[in-house]
């Protein structure tokens, strides 16, 4: 269970990097998909089952309008891959960047983080996902109404913002 918690954290600090150090909007998402589902797949690993499902779920639904607006406005005939010299030595930069952080912070911190819920399955009565669900929709009822509405407006700025000179968003940039 340590290597499979190790391969997702892996994968998600390589897709931070990819995401951080590409400039096409193409493989930016794409790597914004990689990260979300590697996310994920650390929540699952701990017992967050439901919140990683919801999240992946809302996350890419996002990612899609998100996607679809930079590739109507981003019309690159030839975008940087990540392959492509510049992007590679971005991506080793952040990289050893990240490594060069995590040696300040490396003495002890491994020896009880990853341990997964279900190892102390016997000490509970409700998985913690769960009892997160019925407090986000009890006490969190509230909040959420306001998140929507956020949501909402956000996207209204967000089609207002691409709309240019009454072209629409779909224009030759």
């Amino acid at each position: 269970m340590g290597y499979l918690i190790f391969v997702f954290l892996l994968g998600l600090v390589l897709g931070l990097a990819a995401v951080a150090s590409n400039p096409s909007p193409y493989f930016a998402a794409l790597g914004l998909v990689v990260v979300a589902g590697m996310g994920c797949g650390v929540l699952v690993s701990h017992g967050g089952s439901f919140l990683s499902l919801v999240l992946f779920l809302i996350y890419l639904g996002g990612m899609l309008v998100v996607f679809a607006y930079s590739a109507a406005l981003a019309a690159e005939p030839y975008p940087e891959s990540l392959g492509d010299r510049a992007v590679l030595s971005y991506m080793v930069v952040y990289l050893v960047g990240v490594v060069l952080v995590s040696t300040l912070f490396w003495g002890g911190w491994y020896e009880f983080a990853l341990v997964p819920v279900e190892e102390f399955v016997d000490f509970s009565v409700l998985r913690g996902d769960v009892g997160g669900v019925a407090v986000m929709y009890s006490v969190g009822g509230g909040m959420l109404f306001v998140s929507a509405w956020v949501l909402l407006l956000t996207l209204f700025v967000v089609l207002e913002l691409t709309r240019g000179l009454n072209r629409g968003a779909l224009r030759a940039v």
